[in-house]
């Protein structure tokens, strides 16, 4: 590279091949295992960067763009599926070297690859022949590698259910009770009308006894029972809502910290 970068500031910047594409971010930074220098970077590629490719770092620069890489965007994407767990063996890094074409470095005899063979000044590194690389620890450590306690609680979920909280019946029933109406009622009464008779000789008079009858009427009430229907009622249901406090006694798990001296500390 143009400068000795360490590997904290590599993390996150773009990557740019030689064309002008970016290719996408830097998710890792790999080491040489004999160098302790970056050899390698992981680019986060496809939908949403879910996809992670092996990018040589042999004669790249960084500038405020991010960093441009010697490989184009297809070799990135034709580059071997290797799974980026925080070490390259040597077989993986031979596929790399064969895939982007780089000069494969002589390996020692205890299998470690040679940094004192092959390509020296070739590959831009300044240093040739790097053994397989090992992820840098760039502060943003693979949290799965890292032992890990998970501190669980229980939590009250409230909800309701419908349930049968009795029966309501309607019926209906017959009672006795006194009514009083008023109707007006009518009769004959009998009076006498007296006529003076002013022309004496015009009829027949007569010292006799005599009688007449005459028929009186009276109206009186009578009483006569009908039903008639006079109301409907039914029975209809409705949704009454309160609120309710609901308690509940629930557990969880707290973290203490122990140190050398017996002193606790929670968390």
């Amino acid at each position: 590279m143009a400068k000795t970068m360490q590997p904290q500031e590599l993390i996150d910047s773009a990557v740019v091949d030689p064309t002008g594409n970016k290719l996408g971010k830097v998710g890792n930074v790999y080491l040489a295992d004999a160098t302790r220098q970056p050899e390698w970077i992981t680019v986060k590629t496809g939908l949403f960067g879910t996809k992670e490719s092996f990018v040589p770092l042999s004669g790249a620069h960084a500038d405020k763009e991010g960093v441009h890489v010697r490989v184009d965007k297809d070799a990135v994407t034709d580059a071997p599926r290797i799974e980026a767990d925080g070490h390259l063996s040597a077989e993986e890094s031979a596929q790399l070297y064969r895939h982007y074409g780089l000069p494969m470095p002589r390996t020692s005899p205890d299998g470690r690859m040679d940094d004192r063979t092959q390509g020296r000044g070739d590959t831009g590194r300044g240093k040739a022949g790097m053994d397989p690389g090992t992820r840098a620890d760039t502060g943003k450590r693979d949290r799965d590698t890292e032992p890990a306690m998970t501190r669980s609680e229980e939590r009250l979920n409230v909800g309701t259910e419908q349930v049968e909280t009795g029966h309501v019946r309607l019926r209906k029933y017959v009672v006795t009770e006194e009514q009083q109406v008023t109707v007006p009622v009518s009769h004959e009464e009998v009076r006498i009308e007296r006529e003076p008779i002013t022309k004496p000789g015009g009829e027949r008079a007569e010292i006799a006894e005599d009688e007449q009858e005459v028929v009186l009427h009276a109206e009186k009430p009578v009483v006569n029972k009908e039903t008639v229907a006079v109301e409907r009622a039914r029975l209809k249901t409705e949704t009454v809502t309160e609120d309710q406090t609901i308690s509940g006694k629930v557990r969880k798990e707290q973290f203490e910290v122990t140190d050398d001296e017996g002193k606790h500390r929670k968390s």
